[in-house]
């Protein structure tokens, strides 16, 4: 019986990162441009120990590996708001100075001049440096993330002037990761860019991509693991009363 409860025990042990990722979700249902991750995929592992080597055990080996499936697209008319098309993503600044991306795109001007996201994020250029944009402009997004600004002020015909473009890459090649903060990160390494695939980055001006969690598919998806989990609990607790059953019919009258 301890093969029964040992095997319960790693289920458990290793259903956790599956429920970790499920309340993170849950907790981001509102969130900006926030994506899902792939599911949690499982292999068997051989456990050491004395005796045959027939004991195996499930174990978690994928990473927090990023899903880029679009969520709804909200209309703000706000010219600073972008949703990236496809599997773009956005170059920013980390807290640590390194290049992150990310799919946030609620972005605005700093008091410095210079273009961020929402949560504060330096938004990088697509030379890799921050966009630091002139006072006084009106400014448009292109959607190929071409920064135009208007002088509203100037004489005559009011022309458009590029200020910048803003670091675009498709990363429908491109594995990524999520990093501690929230930001992604190639799979290759921290800092590290993507290398640009087959389809040219975009985005809509003018409106934000909402979070790409179902609220209702991830309660149903709690639900399924909670019971998951009391089916291990009952499987634990029925191997240790039969194995007191079998021990006790052992005993000598």
């Amino acid at each position: 019986m301890d093969r029964l409860a040992f095997n319960a025990v790693a289920s458990i042990n290793e259903q956790r990162v599956s429920r970790q990722m499920s309340v993170n979700e849950m907790a981001n249902v509102s969130t900006i441009g926030f994506k899902r991750s792939y599911e949690v995929a499982t292999r068997a592992v051989q456990v050491d120990g004395a005796g045959l080597k027939t004991r195996f055990q499930p174990q978690s080996f994928s990473e927090d590996y990023i899903s880029l499936k679009g969520g709804p697209v909200i209309a703000t008319g706000n010219e600073l708001d972008i949703s990236m098309t496809g599997s773009t993503v956005l170059g920013v600044s980390a807290a640590d100075g390194t290049l992150a991306f990310t799919r946030r795109g609620d972005l605005r001007i700093n008091a410095q001049g210079t273009l961020e996201n929402g949560q504060g994020h330096l938004v990088r250029s697509e030379g890799g440096g921050p966009l630091t944009l002139p006072p006084g402009l009106k400014i448009e997004i292109r959607s190929d993330g071409t920064v135009m600004g208007t002088d509203l002020a100037q004489v005559g015909v009011k022309t458009p002037v590029a200020l910048g473009k803003l670091m675009l890459r498709d990363a429908s090649v491109t594995p990524l990761l999520r990093r501690q903060d929230g930001l992604f990160k190639n799979a290759a390494g921290d800092g590290q860019d993507i290398t640009p695939g087959p389809v040219a980055p975009g985005l809509t001006s003018g409106a934000l991509e909402g979070s790409a969690v179902n609220a209702m598919n991830i309660m149903v998806k709690l639900i399924d693991q909670s019971r998951a989990f009391e089916q291990q609990i009952n499987m634990i607790k029925e191997a240790k009363t039969t194995d007191e059953a079998g021990a006790s019919m052992l005993k000598p009258s």
